[in-house]
């Protein structure tokens, strides 16, 4: 497949993606490893209510990753290192800001999200705790989505990989410590997660600083009005979109929920194809990210659609064999997750759906990543728009004629959608 140096750059830019996104998920996996042999559950549940407080707040903030790579790539594309280095700071600042915001208002932020979550009040206590240690790493956090959307802009992802790696180091030998060797328990995880973070956002300054020669600009040039608004305008759009992914999944795990708790297991567990696979193709989506944004900057067209082409094709290639392989060891994979009777034979009723997420799904992965390397953001917004009112209207049609089927019928169908209405728009506006 390695075709030509076309493909080694694609792959040289999404492989060390690939594994970053993977060990990403491992800082909360730890967390909840190391509190689940403290010899209650009430530690776990804390965790998870507290985790997912965390995943669903910088979610909505991850407009400060996305807009950055592809504004800078376009910047790289333009050879103009000034603007990628406004870019990052102006980037930073604003995640900073935010950071502090966040810090700022925790109190009532994470009493609504508490409350929200309807938990035990000894749960709910002990979430709160982690909650409150580890709001303090707002700031990192939401600077280290900016740095690693510059990485990204800037044609790096290896140095995004071992800073992940590192952080899980970190992350994991902090909190032994503290839970093991000094009896801190539930807030030494939370204290080495926010050791871990600091640590990351600290290491990727440093980087930019001493590798990337990046030196402070003047606060008058951050804030230039019409760069703050392109800034915006694009970012903008991209919360929203974020908006309509939250609802649909939201919805999708809800519903889900109210269908008992062998179906929730069940959807649970089959939505790990759907990650499982989207960690492969968001790192092809970061290589079209860098290289298509640095393409677009140069008004290079030519490199730009031959770019566009084999990432579709890639894509499709993956998809073809993922969904090959779900189809024919689905199950397999489904045993290695539970080993419930029960859950097992309810979810292979439903296993071929989850065996198409890839086929439905590939288009929508990669032309996120073109869209987002070109900020075309206003097309990825209405027709992530589409596609989530798609998915709501057969919902409303087929769920209750046919249950969980009508449910994956919405969600495959509101993946292919999206993928299919980027693909079309994009080549009428540009034909």
């Amino acid at each position: 497949m390695l075709k030509n140096s076309l493909d080694r750059q694609i792959l040289g830019l999404a492989l060390p993606a690939i594994v970053a996104n993977i060990t990403t998920p491992l800082l909360s996996l730890v967390d909840v490893a190391i509190v689940g042999h403290l010899g209650s559950a009430v530690y776990v549940g804390a965790i998870a209510v507290g985790g997912s407080i965390f995943s669903m707040l910088y979610w909505l903030f991850g407009f400060l990753r996305f807009g950055t790579s592809g504004l800078t790539a376009q910047a790289l594309g333009r050879g103009s290192a000034r603007q990628t280095s406004l870019l990052l700071q102006r980037s930073l600042l604003i995640a900073l800001g935010f950071g502090i915001i966040l810090i700022t208002a925790h109190y009532p932020l994470g009493h609504a999200a508490l409350s929200f979550m309807d938990t035990d009040a000894d749960t709910a206590g002990k979430a709160w705790l982690y909650f409150s240690i580890l709001i303090y790493g707002a700031p990192a956090s939401l600077a280290t989505f900016a740095l690693t959307g510059w990485f990204v802009g800037m044609q790096d992802t290896r140095t995004p990989m071992w800073i992940s790696l590192l952080v899980n180091v970190v992350n994991i030998t902090a909190s032994l410590i503290l839970v093991y060797a000094m009896d801190y328990d539930l807030a030494g995880v939370a204290y080495g997660t926010l050791l871990a973070q600091w640590t990351g956002f600290i290491v990727s300054a440093a980087t930019c600083a001493i590798h990337y020669k990046v030196r402070p600009q003047p606060l008058s040039e951050l804030l230039h009005v019409s760069e703050l608004k392109t800034f915006f305008k694009v970012n903008t759009d991209i919360f929203l979109r974020t908006v309509c992914l939250i609802a649909v999944t939201v919805w999708f795990t809800r519903t889900g929920a109210g269908l008992g708790p062998v179906m929730l297991a069940v959807n649970t567990l089959l939505m790990q194809f759907f990650i499982l696979f989207s960690y492969i193709m968001d790192g092809f989506a970061f290589a079209g990210e860098a290289i298509c944004g640095k393409s677009y900057g140069a008004s290079d067209s030519h490199s730009l659609n031959r770019q566009i082409h084999r990432l579709l094709q890639w894509g499709l290639a993956l998809a073809t064999v993922f969904t090959a392989g779900y189809a024919l060891g689905g199950q397999y994979l489904i045993t290695l997750l539970t080993n419930d009777s029960g859950v097992i034979e309810t979810a292979e009723k439903y296993r071929l759906w989850a065996a198409g997420i890839p086929l439905a799904g590939f288009m929508a992965f990669t032309w996120d990543g073109v869209l987002t390397g070109m900020t075309r953001t206003r097309l990825m917004l209405g027709t992530m728009s589409a596609a989530s009112a798609i998915f709501f209207i057969l919902y409303l049609l087929l769920f209750p004629a046919i249950g969980n089927h009508g449910l994956w019928t919405a969600f495959l169908a509101y993946l292919f959608t999206r993928g299919c209405l980027q693909h079309i728009f994009y080549y009428r506006n540009n034909r």
